[in-house]
């Protein structure tokens, strides 16, 4: 089988010939039929002082099961995530970690709405969002971003601007129901936000948590780091809170299959609907990498083998 792979930090990627892995206990063999790129995996491949596999999201059809494991079978068709080299023709997927896919929707439907959607309502749930708030959500075009736009109006927000790194996206952001779109780099971001969606980090904290009315939630749910002044939470009684998907799919099982059913709800009554920025074959990793550095994405971006 193929699957993409680099050799040093920053480095190329490229194809390799690989042989075909078994499924060990508990997982399951996917040939894959899409996969989901994320920004952390864009960041390790940049950052990180050793090459890493290249994992993430993937759907597609089960073509073997390992010991240990029920409720799947061959042929069906799963989504789930893959901790491993999930850039490829075939990728393992752990059990607790994989959940089929409706027949109503495809394997790019299922990378672009299930783990992004799983990050975007997790973040949401975390702010304690009440109906009639005013949300705000930065990345707003992003993977992640752009549902936690759809998610906060569906969850009663009476007012969603999204954030973006660039004014050309605002039309983009406004068709998934935002009421308002702002650059990061204006002075003025609207009205003071009851809670904020921050996918970004780094230096765009200082100005979210400005945003932010007394008594606002800032989440934080990026790898970008970043630092808050205490004195700025004091002011004006804010918080933050941290959240990271893994902690709930690890610790919490029963509340990420709510939420993953939850997802299937909304998108299943066009409530919630996927945008996806491009498909790229596995050859073309480095372009669909290049496509979120960049920031031009509108949506997730998917490689297809």
């Amino acid at each position: 089988m193929r699957r993409v792979r680099y050799e040093s930090t920053g480095g190329p990627l490229f194809l390799e010939d690989v042989p075909l892995p078994p499924p060990g206990p508990g997982e399951l063999l996917l040939r894959c039929e899409a996969v989901g790129v994320t920004l952390p995996v864009v960041r390790k491949v940049a950052e990180a002082a050793q090459p890493v596999p290249l994992g993430g999201e993937v759907a597609g059809r089960v073509a073997a099961v390992g010991g240990g494991v029920d409720g799947f079978r061959v042929g069906e068709r799963v989504t789930g995530l893959c901790f491993g080299h999930g850039y490829a023709d075939f990728a393992l997927v752990h059990r607790t970690m994989a959940s089929p896919v409706p027949d109503d929707a495809s394997a790019v439907d299922a990378v672009a709405l299930v783990r992004s959607g799983l990050v975007a309502l997790g973040a949401l749930t975390a702010a304690r969002p009440e109906p009639g708030e005013r949300a705000l959500v930065t990345a707003a075009a992003s993977g992640v971003g752009h549902l936690a736009v759809q998610l906060a109006a569906a969850r009663g927000a009476a007012r969603v601007v999204g954030a973006v790194s660039d004014p050309a996206k605002a039309a983009f952001v406004r068709g998934l129901g935002a009421d308002e779109v702002v650059a990061y780099d204006t002075d003025d971001w609207g009205a003071p936000a009851d809670y904020v969606l921050d996918a970004v980090g780094g230096d765009l904290l200082t100005p979210a948590v400005a945003a932010l009315a007394p008594g606002g939630r800032l989440v934080a749910y990026s790898s970008g780091g970043g630092t808050v002044r205490a004195y700025d939470l004091l002011v004006g009684a804010k918080s933050v809170i941290g959240f990271q998907m893994a902690q709930v799919a690890r610790g919490k099982p029963q509340l990420y299959e709510q939420w993953r059913r939850e997802l299937w709800r909304l998108f299943a009554q066009g409530a919630l609907k996927p945008s996806v920025h491009g498909e790229f074959a596995l050859e073309d990793a480095a372009e669909a990498h290049a496509a979120i550095t960049s920031r031009r994405n509108l949506g997730k971006v998917v490689l297809v083998p």
